[in-house]
């Protein structure tokens, strides 16, 4: 038994390197990370994080919360029809169309082939090339779907608070009243890997109670699922950090909200539906509320009469190393009191071996912060400020 195990697990595995999604999310990763880099170039005549900044946060994180994830599926013996895989897979690739890579949320793929699942099976439609598997689902409501929805939510929720507050990208947006001011942006995709039973003949359970959630079925197969997660969000009334964490946290609570409710539905199937339909008013209404929120605030990278609001800090850069945060102004450099960019830079040539900052914190409170400057060192420290558009425009041209 442990032997056929292991095999299915090695068989499994390896069924991942067919998944398209796969390689579509590493696709699309590099396409977000050279459009950001485009943008920041716009912005500020450099990039913040290199082209592959996007790519390297797609696996690391979310292999670990598949891995957990995975022993709770499989120990709950939690299993989906395979025409559910095909669906979510299909309806990850139309959604990312869009542009929009939140709506690649799990509560939109996977909630809408919850409900694709039940139109399918009551009209008995199939797609080409996969009848089979449509004809094993049955008239039925599959609550196990749900489950894995909630679950994916609050792994979600959990990178978002981990993650999503990394690397946040600067951006210059106009304001209400038509001025430039600065804002923070995020886009992020996440690969969350599943072990999922599937219905089939492989596969022979040891125990008379596992699975304690099935399908029907008595004979089953593991699959090793690629699921994807995406994220943006945009702040421009607060610090990045804080609003990113408080959304993640929402996101979690209504991930377990919904594993909860939806496990209520292997015995009263219509709770099943009403958690699939929660989820994704619910997600919708999150990103509503944070995106209402931030804009009725007013613009937290602004500029200011202390001194140099930052809003970027180039990674590796003397700025970075001094401790510089993102959020904190600059009010003297070299004693000299800085009321914008160009007396910033001259400042700073006073003395190029050495720099010395009065910084306000993000708690308005002084701190002083110096460092040695060395040859090869960023000439600008490595400091992003907010700046008026036409006017870098110009210099650029010139």
């Amino acid at each position: 038994m442990v032997q056929i195990w292991l095999v299915e697990l090695l068989k499994g595995a390896g069924k991942i390197f067919l998944h398209p999604v796969l390689y579509y999310l590493v696709f699309l990763s590099g396409i977000l990370g050279v459009l950001r880099v485009k943008r920041e170039r716009r912005n500020f005549h450099i990039r913040a994080q290199d082209a592959y900044f996007e790519l390297r946060q797609l696996f690391p994180l979310g292999i670990l919360l598949g891995g957990g994830l995975s022993v709770v599926t499989i120990a709950a013996g939690i299993t989906v029809p395979f025409a559910a895989i095909l669906f979510i897979a299909l309806l990850t690739i139309l959604v990312s169309l869009s542009t929009n890579v939140r709506l690649m949320s799990p509560a939109y793929t996977v909630g809408a082939a919850f409900f694709a699942i039940i139109l399918f099976a009551e009209k008995r439609w199939s797609i080409p090339f996969f009848g089979k598997a449509f004809q094993s689902i049955g008239d039925k409501v599959y609550p196990s779907i749900t489950v894995i929805l909630g679950l994916l939510l609050i792994a979600e929720g959990i990178l978002i608070v981990t993650n999503g507050r990394k690397g946040t990208s600067p951006k210059l947006v106009k304001s209400k009243r038509g001025q430039s001011v600065g804002a923070h942006e995020v886009k992020r995709l996440w690969m969350v890997p599943l072990f999922l039973l599937i219905p089939g003949t492989a596969l022979h359970l040891p125990f008379e109670w596992w699975p304690v959630f099935h399908v029907g079925a008595k004979a089953y197969s593991l699959i090793l699922v690629p699921f994807a997660i995406g994220f943006h969000q945009q702040m421009k009334g607060v610090l990045p950090k804080e609003a990113i964490e408080r959304h993640g946290r929402k996101v979690i609570m209504l991930g377990v909200f919904i594993t909860l409710i939806s496990a209520a539905g292997y015995w009263y199937p219509l709770i099943a539906i009403i958690a699939a339909a929660f989820a994704i008013l619910g997600r919708e209404f999150l990103a509503f509320v944070t995106y209402w929120r931030d804009d009725s605030l007013p613009a937290y990278f602004s500029r200011r009469n202390q001194g140099l609001m930052i809003i970027g800090i180039i990674p590796g850069s003397p700025a970075e190393k001094m401790g510089l945060q993102v959020g904190e102004i600059i009010a003297k450099a070299n004693g000299v009191a800085v009321k914008d960019e160009d007396l910033f830079y001259e400042a700073l040539q006073k003395n190029r071996a050495h720099c010395k900052l009065d910084v306000l914190d993000t708690n308005g409170e002084v701190r002083f912060v110096q460092r040695a400057l060395f040859e090869g060192d960023h000439h600008e420290l490595g400091v992003l400020f907010v700046q008026d558009q036409r006017k870098f425009d110009e210099k650029t041209v010139s």
